[in-house]
């Protein structure tokens, strides 16, 4: 058998993390490369269209798929906007991390400052499809996943915070703040490089953190 190549050990790559997002151990190659065609047919509307414009039909025509093949994977295209925003996080917090091509944090994902820096990372990777969210109603969709995978990588700042105030406000206040300076960022056209913001945005914090 002949070794796959570098483009094709991508793509199986590529099929393998979908299926393990989904959580569908028992989808077969043919409905994980369904699935993949209709994410991909998002990807290419929302470089053209805000994300409220788009409709299943031009999903459906862009993925050249039929309508009863989109509802077997997607209710919506809510629920498919959502899976979006969760495959572009969850491999951020994911235990076993690869080196990527814009960046490489594998070796030092359990760095507080590296896990902020990779996620800036994976927006930038992102930026056409982030940009088009942000700009209509999706970004209530986004703002909400973010804040979902925020919860569980703020614990050690949150720690490091040495002010009297209940634990709550300061989770809410430290995810809010980092949210609002992505929002910053993208709107400023994310010209700035992700370790100058995540630098900025520690040094705004108070207390000392790794």
């Amino acid at each position: 058998m002949k070794p796959k190549t570098e483009s094709e050990s991508a793509i199986c790559l590529l099929l393998n993390r979908i299926a393990k997002l989904y959580g569908n151990g028992n989808m077969d190659r043919r409905q994980i490369k369904t699935r993949t065609a209709i994410y991909d047919a998002l990807t290419g509307l929302l470089r053209k269209y805000r994300f409220e414009e788009i409709t299943v039909q031009q999903i459906i025509d862009e993925a050249n798929i039929g309508r009863s093949t989109f509802y077997s994977h997607f209710e919506t295209k809510d629920q498919l906007l959502e899976q979006m925003c969760n495959e572009m996080f969850s491999h951020v917090f994911s235990d076993s991390l690869t080196p990527e091509k814009s960046h490489d944090y594998s070796k030092n994902h359990e760095d507080m400052r590296a896990l902020l820096e990779h996620i800036l990372y994976h927006i930038l990777d992102h930026k056409e499809n982030i940009r088009s969210i942000m700009n209509g109603e999706s970004e209530k969709v986004f703002t909400r996943y973010f804040t979902k995978y925020l919860e569980s990588a703020f614990g050690e700042v949150i720690v490091h915070m040495d002010v009297d105030v209940p634990e709550d406000f300061k989770k809410q206040f430290v995810i809010g703040s980092f949210i609002h300076t992505v929002k910053w960022w993208i709107a400023k056209g994310l010209k700035e490089k992700p370790e100058k913001i995540i630098e900025s945005y520690m040094k705004c914090l108070p207390g000392k953190h790794p």
